[in-house]
């Protein structure tokens, strides 16, 4: 029983063909790097030591911030079948270096894309940040320090200053009712005793003045007449006497 050709060859052409996948990688995803310095686009290509696949051409290209798409380098390349290796998986690295960079623009995601005969395979991309200056080890310790210093001097000016406030607002207001005494003290006049009325010097002095000739009155001293004086004129002293005390 003969098989049939046109089972066979498919068959024979599966399993030769079995092991042929392509395949582009690109490792790492992320790359940093300065200013006047390089970069390498890292491209990995796999591939089956196969004449239809080892026969490719790769094209490098970036795409900046604006997506706008930018050729940079294309090559063909055309890879011998090591003996032995028929029907084996190659893996063959070709990495692309640029340098130098000449500004930040050139921040951006680098592919790198493999096309062969009848298929093509593109990276997921390496996004290169292209920085201006590099990273400086600063110490802030004498920094911080200085921080703290400033701004607990500040809190102290700030603490003082407010209590001297307080203080200066709330004693006046404490002394406020013994200021308003004084004040009012200062205004009344002196309580000095008003001098007695003239007519209670005058009262004192009738009262001595009837006492003393009350006195008289009641216990006349005996005088002696004086030669010379008559009973006449003693009487008529006497009656002026009576007279000026009953006027009294």
């Amino acid at each position: 029983m003969i098989p049939d050709t046109k089972v066979i060859f498919p068959f024979l052409c599966l399993l030769q063909c079995g092991g042929g996948s392509v395949d582009v990688q690109q490792k790492p995803p992320i790359q940093v790097t300065l200013l006047k310095e390089g970069i390498s686009i890292p491209c990995e290509v796999k591939f089956p030591y196969m004449p239809k696949y080892t026969k490719f051409s790769i094209y490098y290209y970036w795409i900046n911030s604006l997506d706008q798409k930018t050729s940079i380098y294309n090559s063909s390349k055309n890879v011998d079948i090591p003996s032995g290796k028929q029907n084996t998986t190659a893996a063959i690295h070709y990495n692309y270096s640029i340098t130098p960079l000449e500004n930040s623009a050139s921040t951006g995601t680098y592919y790198c894309e493999v096309k062969w005969s009848d298929t093509q395979k593109k990276g997921n991309g390496v996004f290169v940040l292209v920085r201006d200056t590099g990273y400086v080890n600063t110490s802030y310790g004498w920094e911080i320090l200085v921080t703290l210093t400033v701004l607990l001097a500040v809190l102290s000016i700030t603490a003082t200053a407010l209590l001297l406030w307080k203080r200066k607002v709330l004693c006046p207001r404490k002394n406020q009712p013994n200021i308003l005494r004084q004040k009012v003290e200062t205004q009344l006049p002196s309580a000095n005793p008003l001098p007695p009325p003239v007519y209670d010097s005058l009262d004192v002095q009738q009262v001595d003045v009837y006492s003393s000739l009350e006195n008289s009155t009641n216990n006349p001293p005996k005088r002696k007449s004086p030669p010379g004086k008559t009973p006449k004129k003693q009487e008529a002293l006497e009656e002026f006497s009576d007279t000026l005390y009953e006027n009294i």
